[in-house]
């Protein structure tokens, strides 16, 4: 687990090396425990130091800091090269069955010098060139560079769990793991980018496709690489090299498929131990996390040290019982942390330069702050159940996306059945239910037109209509959901498209932020890819919100008291409670001259919002917290708005 960064020049001449240094000093964070730099100028043999200065005005540079995970020895150090020099690799990730790789790539006639993944991966390419890509199972985002081609290829993990921005500079391409990496780079512009403050604004989406908050600069879509020329680095064509069959289906039986998947995840897990450094779990009590960490005491064994970091609440949305019913059943050491508003402020400028973007909530907030009590009890790896919700539909909403599925495949029947049973589960009302599941059904006109008649048509009073049209953006999303199956068709939505994209860059920037490499076992492609062959009556049913057949697979393993739980908590963390604690920081953003600056929001309709939540006289809405956030980013980052 690394940070990675890299510049092609395109004609302009060297690349400074004061430049690359500020670009390793900001990433620092992702990598501690060492530094390297990658040169090559054409002219001559390519160089690899420790200072960027012996690099000899490159037209093509890379840089490395690294986190030691596996073999920590000099050996697994980057920039690594290729014996014949051709390719050069800058990684961030781990590849978790590098070892079958290594004896398969052994008998192809390679040779190892070290025990790191880090030279597998790059074995792997000279062998395999892209077609590598499928044969990993793991997290990563890396850069190699070509001499003989006079390319770079990028590439990013299936799901996007490890990130990949880039953007275009003097001519050329630069990419980095983090976008504050990138805004080192001289003259580049920090432009908001309007189309994105406005999901995120009015829907709350902060990442999506290829576009960031930042205008010019672009993230690498998972499942993705691209092939970057030398000679043409604004010609970039990004290649999707896998993507989740839909189509597929298994026969099993409901017994046989929780039996195979937990087969399944029991392997993820165990294959995701593997570390050379301390390894510890994050906690929040819930069914996935408690899953890992049942299942990480049996495949670390009875002797082995094993660590949870959980966030705790002093009010009903404290799981702290259950986080102790799972650390006594794992014989694990439990280390916990409460939070006040008063914490979010004090590090509120931590966490806001961590992230590099405007987040959903302060919710967030909780899994930093764990992170940080990780890193102070010498964690430098973490699991977590990042995935599990959208693969296994653990969010009240899939079941109105079930319901549509029913609806759609004419089964009236078993639909009234099912909506009858759903609507005891809580969350979400019956009513409720069938307006969604309709508006999933309905055709893109009638979608139009049943908001506005809903009210949900209209913009809020506080987001300007009128800037946002000047610059090209206007119209509500409409989720088209093709096929029969619509639970499974928007399951794949939120795993690619939207709720999971930004998990993973939350999860990232946290741990990273303190060093940590954060691994998620319920992504891997062989576990999704099963998942979603099974019936989606496997995954919801009348009487469970989700992950039904998941809490099947874990019987036995997780206290029953933990499986039968029929709510939804996570590191959640109170809204209106944290909104009146911080009123006055809400209060000074908010009458800020940058607050001023920003003519997507309306000010004074932003301030009577404010001032209605705050004394509660309107119900609190995670909106408030969007407007603040992106004024407090957009002061963070020095970011312009075009007028």
């Amino acid at each position: 687990m690394c940070g990675i960064a890299g510049i092609l020049a395109g004609g302009q001449g060297g690349i400074d090396a004061e430049l690359l240094t500020a670009i390793g000093r900001c990433l620092a964070h992702r990598g501690p425990d060492g530094e390297g730099f990658f040169g090559w100028n054409g002219r001559g043999a390519s160089v690899i130091s420790r200072s960027a200065t012996d690099l000899r005005e490159p037209s093509v540079a890379m840089v490395h800091r690294r986190l030691s995970v596996i073999d920590p020895s000099e050996a697994g150090a980057q920039p690594m090269s290729s014996p014949d020099g051709r390719y050069t690799i800058v990684y961030n990730g781990m590849i978790y069955n590098y070892r079958a790789l290594r004896r398969e790539l052994e008998e192809a006639g390679h040779r190892f010098r070290s025990e790191c993944d880090t030279e597998v991966l790059l074995a792997a390419y000279s062998q395999w060139r892209e077609g590598c890509l499928t044969r990993l199972v793991g997290m990563f985002a890396f850069g190699i560079w070509d001499a003989a081609e006079r390319t770079l290829v990028l590439a990013r993990d299936f799901f996007g769990i490890k990130p990949l921005y880039y953007t275009f500079w003097r001519g050329g391409l630069a990419f980095a793991s983090e976008i504050k990496a990138l805004l080192q780079l001289p003259a580049l512009p920090r432009r908001a980018n309007a189309a994105r403050v406005y999901k995120y604004l009015r829907f709350g989406l902060s990442d999506s496709g290829e576009e960031t908050f930042f205008e010019g600069i672009y993230a690498l879509p998972s499942s993705h690489y691209v092939k970057v020329s030398l000679d043409a680095p604004a010609r970039l064509s990004p290649v999707r090299y896998w993507r989740l069959d839909l189509s597929r289906t298994t026969d099993l039986s409901f017994d046989e498929a929780a039996r195979r998947l937990g087969e399944l995840f029991s392997q993820s897990v165990t294959m995701h131990l593997r570390s050379d450094v301390p390894l510890g779990v994050a906690l929040s009590g819930g069914l996935d996390s408690s899953a890992i960490t049942m299942l990480a005491r049996a495949g670390l064994g009875p002797q082995s040290d094993l660590s949870t970091f959980s966030y705790v609440a002093d009010n009903a949305l404290s799981e702290e019982r259950y986080v102790d019913v799972i650390t006594a059943g794992a014989a694990a050491q439990s280390h916990k942390i409460a939070l006040s508003p008063r914490d979010l402020l004090s590090d509120l400028g931590a966490l806001l330069a961590a992230q590099d973007e405007p987040f959903g909530s302060p919710s967030i907030y909780a899994q930093f702050r764990v992170f940080r009590r990780a890193h102070e009890a010498g964690m430098k790896v973490m699991l977590d159940g990042q995935g599990a919700d959208e693969m296994l539909a653990g969010y009240v909403p899939y079941l109105s996306c079930r319901l549509a599925s029913l609806l759609r495949q004419m089964r009236l029947g078993p639909a009234l059945h099912f909506w009858r049973g759903a609507s005891r589960l809580g969350g979400q009302s019956g009513l409720g239910m069938l307006l969604h599941a309709g508006g999933l059904l309905a055709p893109t006109a009638l979608q139009k037109i049943g908001r506005r008649l809903g009210g949900k048509g209209l913009l809020p009073r506080w987001i300007d209509a009128r800037w946002f049209a000047r610059h090209g953006v206007a119209g509500e999303p409409i989720w088209r959901v093709k096929g029969p199956d619509v639970l499974r068709q928007t399951l794949n939505q939120s795993i690619f498209d939207n709720s999971l994209p930004q998990l993973l860059r939350y999860e990232d920037h946290n741990s990273m932020a303190y060093s940590i490499e954060s691994r998620v076992p319920f992504l891997t492609p062989a576990l999704v890819e099963f998942v979603f062959s099974l019936p989606e009556e496997y995954l919801v049913s009348r009487d469970y919100p989700g992950k039904r057949v998941f809490r099947a697979a874990m019987r036995g393993t997780v206290p029953n008291v933990i499986l039968d739980r029929k709510d939804k908590i996570g590191f959640a963390t109170p809204g209106l409670e944290w909104l009146q604690g911080l009123g006055g920081w809400y209060q000074q953003v908010l009458t800020s001259p940058r607050a001023r600056a920003v003519p997507a929001l309306r000010h004074e309709a932003m301030m009577d919002m404010f001032s209605r939540m705050s004394r509660g006289q309107s119900d609190y809405d995670h909106c408030m917290w969007r407007c603040v956030n992106l004024i407090a980013w957009a002061e963070q980052f020095d970011v312009e708005f075009p007028e």
